[in-house]
């Protein structure tokens, strides 16, 4: 049976790397949040973060696809930052199948420091807003990434997948 996995976490903590080498390891299908928010506009920023609603039509835009990906027997990784709880309950409610949520951790301190080294930076205040949203929950499986590779993460969320 198919199943879903959401990674979530901070901006700069590797959350998109992950899925990436986790879609090619699993042969899923990936759909970053990040992507669908600024495809569709929806990245636009009241007071100080994006709209709970605005994640909610994110899901609702990608549901249909997850869907029928699942449908056919591919699992689906989806990445983002998932700061609203709401925003992975109304994915679950909507996709019925088995899922995984992984919150991946990492010092302050590193996702700025990561932040710094990729292409799209959104820089340290950005990263700092983002860190203080998403840090007030957990969610599903905690992992912390600092001083891990990217392999070595990946390799324990594959080991909570074929429990």
């Amino acid at each position: 049976m198919s199943y879903f996995v959401i990674i979530r976490g901070p901006a700069g903590v590797g959350k998109t790397t992950i899925a990436e080498k986790l879609t090619k390891n699993l042969k899923a299908y990936h759909i970053s949040f990040d992507e669908i928010i600024k495809k569709h506009g929806l990245d636009n920023i009241k007071v100080s973060c994006i709209k709970e609603s605005n994640f909610i039509k994110a899901n609702e835009l990608v549901v249909s696809k997850a869907a029928k990906k699942l449908e056919e027997g591919v699992e689906v990784i989806f990445d983002g930052c998932f700061y609203h709880k709401s925003q992975i309950e109304h994915l679950i409610k909507e996709l019925k199948y088995q899922n995984f949520v992984f919150t991946l951790k990492a010092t302050l301190e590193e996702c700025i420091s990561r932040d710094k080294k990729r292409k799209n930076k959104i820089g340290e205040e950005s990263v700092k807003a983002v860190y203080k949203l998403v840090s007030k929950f957990d969610y599903g499986t905690v992992i912390d990434t600092n001083g891990k590779t990217e392999e070595e993460t990946v390799k324990e969320i594959i080991s909570f997948l074929h429990e």
